[in-house]
């Protein structure tokens, strides 16, 4: 929990504050005071007497009580400092700025322990160490620039690395984003992105608070935290956007199943973006153009009106669009021959609407209206416009601010003259708007807005399956990949439903079981993990002295204790699986299956336990999804019948954490039956989370 005088302290300390204000001890006093504390400011430095105007204490023992203490000094004397204040000055919350803790190695790590115990032990907050500061509408902690303008209801923007808030503060401001508060959490060595996040969530004030929160991320540590606050706070009406830097992998990581290749520790960053209702983003313009969306109201639909007096811009923003998930829709009715009259002959009012280079401010706000008010099929506005230079443009700018505030429909500015139509985009700004100048980077990331799926529920019910049952077989289990008997009996226990088998040690046995089971058969070896790669598989055995004949050459394969005998089945070849992910929890992936997972890794992740709602986002959003509709007269594989799998595999891991790693690989669909043809399950017995 953030102490109250993190944000609203009364009496601030710079220790190490100082004359030279290219040292950051001078700086953050300079900001102080520039940008007017109204609390009690003092210094400490034991060489000066007066810093910047305001008295120094040399002897940080002289201090009177001080609420907030900025702490800019050798990293080697901070504890001790900290220690004075924490006990004597019932100072209660701390930002470090000073390097040379826990990112140093063992030696910084320990000043670094023995400075959060001391915060620890009065209750206090820590922000830091190795960081740039706080902003907040009440004070300017910092010792970098910019410093945007502040307002209750500007942006919240939590980031784990200093010089990358300031970067994208820079991007921000020009594009008319204000700011709220701002923190740079350092080492995070007491508190981090979740523990600020939960601070903004519990203390949610529907009036005052911001309702846009920006998040730069380099380690999720706490996963579940961070899951929870930041639905809480979209749920509350907030609207949230990240970067989670760091997603790449330096090489690859060993993995023994299709799931555990494709589940990295950045498809788990997804899913959990995606299940708490996070607009996950991949850099700096990304980010303030997704933040300057959310300062719009939101887009109900997809279709898009592109207006426009540049015809290259148009075809630009309309690609992006398009290729992204969203619609321009050509506009075809009496309303639209009444708008072109309207407009100078060479118009054109298809969609884009192009109303030329001499269109007025005033053709301009005829547009707006027709597309807000007539046309219904139209749920937004883009509307892009530059300046050659021949002319000012204040009164389209004028004209473009009065109709965002009037419309039903959200209105998007792309003004893409930064420089020549820099005094009108700068009145533009002035009237609290925020704008974009780039439309391809603005098109990407509306549609990611819009297709961001809201928070998903906290508790999904789960299909019941026989817990005592599958925690029989787990304890009875080693670590390690399950026999055939064991995993079959988890699939029965979970309710999954799978084909006839059996596993044949002697050749005899074998074709006893295929008469059984039926010809023709699949005949599959029983040990080596990548069956296919070793010749393990036979497929389309037809009769007994063929079985035979195949169990003798397949048991002599290295690694073989039996053979798995199966009836031939037809259909369309799924894939699920699940992997845990520490921190995270487990990861469930769907796709098409067979060799298709390995060729085009078209997989969706989500987080156990899975709604419903999210098990059918998961099989929609594929981009094999038509397959599974079933096309060119080949019969589709039920939906409810695949998430209702997905479902039974989240309630089966949630009754069995020490599933490592899951695959069932393929299932094979036709119409309302999928069977699962096969499974490898691993376990690790010190998995298991209580």
């Amino acid at each position: 929990m953030l102490h109250k005088t993190l944000l609203h302290p009364e009496s601030i300390v710079v220790v190490g504050g100082s004359n030279d204000t290219q040292k950051p001890g001078g700086a953050i006093l300079r900001n102080l005071i520039e940008n007017r504390f109204k609390g009690r400011l003092y210094v400490t430095n034991p060489k000066e007497s007066e810093v910047q105007g305001i008295r120094c204490y040399q002897d940080p023992a002289q201090l009177p009580d001080v609420d907030l203490a900025i702490m800019a000094i050798a990293a080697k004397y901070i504890p001790e400092t900290a220690a004075l204040l924490a006990r004597q000055k019932n100072t209660r919350s701390f930002i470090v700025i000073s390097a040379g803790f826990s990112e140093e190695g063992h030696e910084g790590k320990e000043l670094e322990d023995k400075l959060v115990a001391i915060v620890n032990s009065v209750n206090g907050t820590l922000i830091g160490p190795n960081c740039i500061g706080v902003l907040s509408p009440d004070y300017t902690g910092v010792f970098t620039k910019p410093i945007p303008k502040l307002d209750p209801k500007g942006c919240d923007f939590i980031s784990g690395s200093g010089a990358t808030a300031c970067f994208i503060m820079e991007a921000g401001i020009p594009s008319g984003l204000t700011f709220a508060n701002v923190f740079s959490v350092g080492n995070s060595a007491q508190v981090g992105v979740e523990e600020i996040l939960a601070y903004l969530d519990e203390n949610f004030d529907s009036e005052r608070s911001s309702r846009i929160k920006l998040l730069y991320v380099e380690n999720i540590s706490k996963p579940e935290m961070l899951l929870k606050h930041a639905s809480s706070l979209i749920r509350k009406g907030c609207r949230i956007a990240a970067i989670k830097a760091g997603s790449s992998e330096a090489g690859s990581r060993a993995a023994s199943s299709h799931t555990g290749a494709l589940a990295s520790p950045d498809v788990a960053v997804n899913a959990l973006f995606r299940k708490a209702g996070i607009v996950r983003c991949y850099g700096r313009e990304d980010l303030i153009s997704v933040a300057c969306i959310f300062t719009y109201p939101q887009l109900k639909g997809k279709n898009l009106a592109v207006i426009t007096h540049a015809g290259g811009p148009a075809v630009m923003l309309t690609d992006a669009l398009s290729d992204n998930g969203l619609a321009v829709p050509r506009i075809d009715d009496p309303a639209s021959k009444e708008l072109l009259s309207k407009l100078l002959p060479g118009s054109s009012v298809a969609n884009p609407i192009d109303f030329l280079a001499t269109g007025t401010a005033e053709q301009l706000g005829t547009i707006i209206d027709y597309c807000d008010k007539r046309f219904e099929d139209i749920d937004g506005i883009a509307v892009i416009f530059g300046t050659p230079g021949l002319t000012r443009v204040f009164d389209v700018y004028n004209v473009l601010d009065g109709k965002m505030m009037t419309s039903r429909k959200p209105i998007y500015p792309i003004l893409p003259s930064v420089m020549t139509a820099k005094e009108e985009i700068s009145e533009f700004l002035q009237k609290n708007k925020t704008f974009f100048p780039d439309e391809v980077t603005f098109g990407k990331a509306l549609s990611r807005v819009y297709y961001t799926p809201g928070p998903a529920p906290s508790d999904p019910k789960l299909p019941a399956v026989k817990t005592a049952a599958i925690r029989k077989i787990i304890s009875g289990s080693s670590d390690g990949y399950l026999p055939p008997a064991a995993i079959q009996g988890l699939m029965d226990a979970s309710g999954i439903p799978r084909v006839g088998e059996a596993v044949v040690k002697t050749r005899e046995d074998a074709a006893r079981s295929a008469v059984r089971l039926g010809f023709p058969v699949v005949m599959k070896v029983v040990g080596p993990v990548h069956k296919s790669d070793v010749g393990g598989v036979a497929l389309n055995v037809k009769d007994e002295a063929s079985v035979m004949n195949v169990f003798d050459k397949m048991i002599k394969i290295r690694e073989t204790s039996a053979i798995l005998i199966q009836p031939m089945l037809s259909g369309t070849e799924l894939f699920a699986g699940a992997k845990f992910e520490p921190k995270f929890g487990h990861m469930i992936l769907c796709g098409l299956g067979g060799i298709f997972i390995e060729v085009l890794k078209d997989v969706a992740a989500a987080l156990s336990p899975l709604s419903k709602e999210e098990a059918l986002a998961m099989i929609r959003s594929l981009k094999s999804y038509k397959i599974i509709q079933g096309v060119r007269g080949q019969k589709g594989v039920s939906e409810e019948a695949f998430s209702g799998i997905l479902l039974r595999l989240s309630a089966l891991l949630q009754a069995a954490p020490e599933i490592v790693e899951l695959d069932f690989n393929p299932l094979l669909g036709k119409g309302e039956t999928i069977l699962a043809v096969d499974a490898r399950i691993r376990i690790e017995h010190q998995n298991l989370k209580l």
